[in-house]
């Protein structure tokens, strides 16, 4: 199997390259209910010892700062960071962190999985340039500007206070209602000025702007203020599943065309919809359903993985990291080929980052 321009072979294992996961979130979390929880070996969706067993070659681990906790967005990264620094360390026999892109194959040399460091939530600058600069410093390379809060940078098109008064209202909702939250894009609001100075910032430095939570105008700002590729970290396609953290066919083109790369999300509501209180545990097939479309529109180098293990339920057929294996082989039942799958597991994000970092 090629690897890096063709000058290393791999072989054995699926070599995923995953764009997003919640891990570390997930851990603190557990932490804070009592729970003795590490990086290492765990049974959440992603651990150490299953990424090696499955032969990734790297993880991004996301630090995902929610607003609605009314803790201090930088306070509550920082301790989210210690976390990772903390089981970077004890771990560092099996994973080193990634700041530029030859230290993906140092580490490959090594014997070690990759970890590149991200942030999903641009409130955590406080629309500070001097604290972007020091999430650079402390190791971060790729950053969602909003999640589902609008704040400093930008606008999301999903709003977390609208979302909260669906749910609420569970099966009394309507169709009409679900449509106007789920489906109804934000085509107004898009990056602030401070968001356009942030993205420019971030081309500089070498840090990937992430448009996935972003609104619809937000993605067509960041086209237009960029001119390096940028990424979807996890979002599918809206032809397929309507849902409004999934990307239009003029997105996906867009994207392409720059040399991004948009992550498949496993997360059911991205990937099929359903009524609010019906069950929808999602498949596999869903998953593959959203890679043709992807490549059908924007090309098989537009598309890599973006699981958001750890950040959504899962299902038995892809339970967590043990499970791609599963995935790769339904793309190739799909129709994919052996040489496509690598593209679409590996190859594509490694090409973003070697053009980015």
């Amino acid at each position: 199997m090629e690897h890096f321009g063709g000058k290393e072979e791999i072989t054995g294992g699926i070599n995923a390259v995953d764009m997003h996961c919640d891990t570390i979130s997930r851990i603190r979390d557990c932490r804070r209910e009592g729970k003795s929880v590490g990086l290492r070996q765990n049974e959440l969706h992603i651990d150490l010892m299953r990424l090696k067993e499955k032969g990734y070659l790297l993880q991004n681990f996301a630090l995902f700062v929610f607003l609605g906790s009314g803790e201090d967005p930088w306070e509550q990264l920082q301790a989210l960071y210690q976390i990772y620094q903390e089981e970077m360390e004890r771990s560092q026999d099996l994973i080193a962190p990634v700041y530029r892109f030859a230290d993906i194959e140092k580490n490959r040399r090594e014997g070690k999985l990759s970890s590149l460091l991200t942030v999903e939530e641009g409130a955590v600058c406080k629309g500070e340039i001097s604290k972007l600069d020091r999430l650079y410093e402390m190791g971060v390379r790729m950053m969602t500007l909003t999640w589902n809060f609008p704040n400093e940078l930008g606008f999301p098109n999903l709003d977390r206070e609208m979302g909260k008064k669906i749910r609420a209202a569970g099966k009394n909702v309507t169709e009409a209602q679900q449509k106007a939250y789920f489906n109804t894009p934000n085509e107004r609001d898009g990056l602030t000025e401070t968001g356009k100075e942030f993205v420019a910032r971030m081309e500089e430095l070498g840090m990937i702007p992430d448009v996935s939570h972003l609104s619809d105008a937000g993605f067509w700002d960041v086209c237009r203020c960029t001119k390096k590729p940028f990424a979807a970290s996890h979002s599918n396609a809206r032809k397929v599943c309507p849902h409004v953290r999934n990307l239009t066919d003029e997105m996906i083109r867009a994207l392409a065309e720059r040399g991004g790369v948009t992550g498949l999300n496993f997360c059911a509501d991205f990937l099929i919809q359903k009524p609010i209180g019906m069950e929808n545990p999602g498949t596999i097939g869903d998953i593959v359903a959203h890679a043709k479309h992807i490549c059908k529109v924007g090309g098989i180098e537009v598309l890599g993985l973006g699981s958001d293990f750890d950040g959504i339920d899962t299902h038995e057929e892809l339970q967590g990291a043990q499970g791609m294996d599963r995935l790769a082989d339904a793309l190739v039942k799909g129709g994919f080929t052996p040489s496509q799958v690598d593209k679409i597991f590996f190859e594509n994000v490694l090409r973003l980052y070697r053009d980015t970092l």
